[in-house]
């Protein structure tokens, strides 16, 4: 079954547009989901609403959505009014700038999505777009409505296709410095940093998200199919308790030296890294 566009409008770039579609390149679809059962009789059981003063059932036609304010009152919105509200979509995505693309910070990407042409017409103008950007290095940020916001999007090039990533608001956004202020900084001796590249080097490798495991997942579905098959669960195992030793002493286990053995044994680089504190900088999109 052919995909389902999650968006469709146009792209415009100056005098430039094009009929485009956004496609959501994560789901969760396949996801195993658990309902809530009553137990005695085996049948599903529904959501009810309740009046939290009075204990009454709410009817659907009485509800209403309300914002809470500090002294503890309910301002009261109309379905109407909230979509008064929302601003309308003109189903334009507008490019406003250009930026490198290793200046937006990671944490401020939030959900990716494919961009398409959505016509014939607009295959010879995106695969422009998506080549420029590309021998540029630049990503395109854009602006457009979706699902009743607006938001703003990176656009980028990647692996010959077009990405574009909604993009978390300034005030959505927590700064790091609240969970690293009590962190005190390190001078770290010479071993460790030697000891710690050794480590890297000998274990280097290249992303391959199929080998990822969702253990939960797996772990689920296997429960799922013995009780279906009356079979009893089997025990999951445990993972043996790690004993507590120091960073040096994990650092020379890791890779691979005995207990005492000297750093000669770690080839050494010409420099050992950055010493002192370091800044805890958040790392960017690339």
């Amino acid at each position: 079954m052919a995909p389902r566009a999650s968006w469709k409008g146009a792209l415009t770039i100056g005098a430039l547009t094009c009929p485009v579609a956004l496609f959501a390149a994560v789901s969760t679809s396949e996801r195993i989901a658990l309902h809530l059962i009553n137990r005695a009789t085996g049948n599903r059981v529904h959501r009810r609403y309740v009046d939290s003063e009075t204990g009454d059932e709410v009817g659907r036609d009485d509800l209403v959505k309300g914002y809470e304010t500090k002294d503890g009152a309910f301002v009261l919105l109309d379905p109407e009014e909230v979509a008064a509200a929302v601003p309308d979509s003109d189903k334009t995505l507008a490019v406003s700038t250009f930026i490198r693309c290793g200046e937006i910070d990671d944490v401020y990407l939030d959900r990716p999505y494919y961009l398409a042409p959505a016509g014939p017409a607009a295959i010879q103008a995106l695969a422009l777009i998506r080549e420029s950007l590309d021998r540029r290095k630049v990503a395109a940020l854009a602006r457009t409505v979706l699902f009743r916001r607006v938001r703003t999007l990176l656009i980028r090039a990647c692996d010959g296709i077009l990405i574009a990533t909604t993009l978390n608001f300034d005030d959505e956004v927590r700064s790091s410095r609240d969970a690293f202020k009590d962190i005190p900084g390190h001078d770290l001796p010479r071993e460790m940093h030697d000891l710690a590249a050794h480590i890297i080097e000998t274990r280097k490798g290249h992303f391959d998200p199929s080998t990822f495991e969702d253990r939960y997942e797996e772990a689920l579905a296997a429960l799922v199919e013995a009780k279906r098959q009356g079979k009893k669960p089997a025990s999951p195992s445990r993972p043996a308790e790690g004993r507590i030793i120091s960073l040096m002493d994990a650092l020379r286990e890791s890779a691979g030296t005995a207990r005492g053995a000297t750093a000669a044994r770690v080839p050494r680089g010409k420099t050992s890294g950055a010493r002192g504190r370091s800044a805890h900088g958040r790392r960017r999109a690339s």
